[in-house]
């Protein structure tokens, strides 16, 4: 397959206070949140000066991976397009129409398959290609001239839970966390593996909680926490939103937490965020803030494992993701039991669940 360019797509972030307010109101747009949701989710931004960290990470990660690329191949530009805030989908891909790109492959910052964490970002494709590829006579992007080619192709790679270069990189990251814990609380420390809740009707219609459970199990035998030897590391949830009557995933790190020290569970804790890709506004303010707060006040030792970030190993991983795109004879890799996703998604994966209020909005 022939690509010539590569597509980063991201959830996006203000970064300052003046965009705070904006950010959100884009977020939520065509949702019937109440304001009030709206101006307590802008006090986490403020906390940090109004700036989330996500679209600076974004600009690292692709900075490494165009390292990668220039060092190992294949030497393609990357443009990078955000879900909700600037450089926004639509704009990346009318700079990549000028610029002559017809067909790109799409990384996108989510490892799982679900509505929010993959159909969602394949959607917000389409319509910014729609958006593009209108000409300025209004005609489709069927309807086009030869002279005006529309919108570029975008395809996009499939989810990388269980690829080897995310699984080994989060083993080292959780190893990282696991040596800082205080040698007088190591006798029985538990991984804690979070993960960002969605609506328990979007979770029964994916496989998101499976492949959850496949990276807890993965990395807790590469480190030797696996079921025969430390049977109590869990997976938790944090960042639900919602009402209260709307079932979502958990239990919710803040409560496990205090089961945990309720329940003589463990001498300490390391927190795992295992959903997310870099420290953005929900790893620091759910994780850094909440749950550092809990764990004080109970003096449960607790310390977070950083995410895979610019991990060697996930960097290259994005680079075999991208080779494999382009030539299909090339092995799929992974590890465990689920074997690699599809590259191409079926028409009816993963639906959007329906939510009558509630969203998440905190990167």
């Amino acid at each position: 397959m022939n690509y010539d360019a590569i597509l980063v797509v991201s959830f996006g972030g203000p970064e300052s206070r003046e965009e705070v307010i904006p950010f959100l109101e884009n977020v939520l747009r065509g949702r019937n949140i109440p304001r009030e949701r709206l101006l307590t989710v802008a006090e986490h931004y403020y906390l940090f000066g109004g700036k989330s960290p996500i679209n600076q990470q974004t600009r690292n990660l692709i900075a490494a991976l165009e390292a990668e690329l220039e060092r190992n191949g294949p030497k393609l530009p990357v443009y990078w397009g955000n879900r909700n805030w600037h450089p926004l989908l639509p704009e990346t891909l009318r700079k990549m129409k000028q610029d002559g790109i017809r067909r790109a492959v799409a990384f996108v910052t989510s490892a799982y398959s679900s509505y929010s964490g993959c159909r969602q970002y394949r959607e917000d494709i389409a319509r910014a290609q729609g958006e593009v590829g209108l000409s300025q006579s209004g005609l489709s992007q069927s309807g086009l001239s030869q002279s005006d080619p529309g919108a570029p192709e975008v395809d996009k790679l499939r989810p990388f839970f269980n690829h080897p270069g995310f699984i080994e990189a989060t083993v080292d990251r959780v190893r990282d966390a696991l040596q800082v814990v205080p040698a007088e609380a190591r006798q029985n420390v538990q991984i804690v593996y979070t993960a960002h809740s969605i609506p328990a009707s979007m979770a029964n219609t994916c496989d998101y909680v499976k492949q959850l459970e496949e990276v807890r199990r993965l990395v807790s035998e590469a480190l030797g926490h696996g079921d025969d030897v430390h049977k109590n590391d869990a997976l938790v949830y944090q960042s639900r939103s919602g009402t209260p009557a709307q079932p979502w995933l958990g239990p919710d790190i803040l409560e496990y937490l205090r089961q945990v020290k309720a329940g003589n569970l463990a001498s300490a804790v390391v927190v795992a965020p295992i959903s997310f890709i870099s420290d953005h506004m929900e790893v620091l303010y759910d994780l850094d803030v909440e749950a550092r707060q809990v764990s004080d006040a109970l003096q449960l030792p607790m310390v977070r494992a950083k995410t895979v970030d610019l991990h060697p190993k996930f960097i290259g991983m994005i680079r075999e993701l991208i080779l494999e795109r382009m030539n299909p004879e090339l092995e799929r890799r992974t590890v465990g039991l689920l074997g690699p996703r599809a590259d191409v998604c079926a028409e009816d994966c993963c639906p959007a669940a329906q939510r009558p209020q509630g969203a998440r909005v905190t990167r």
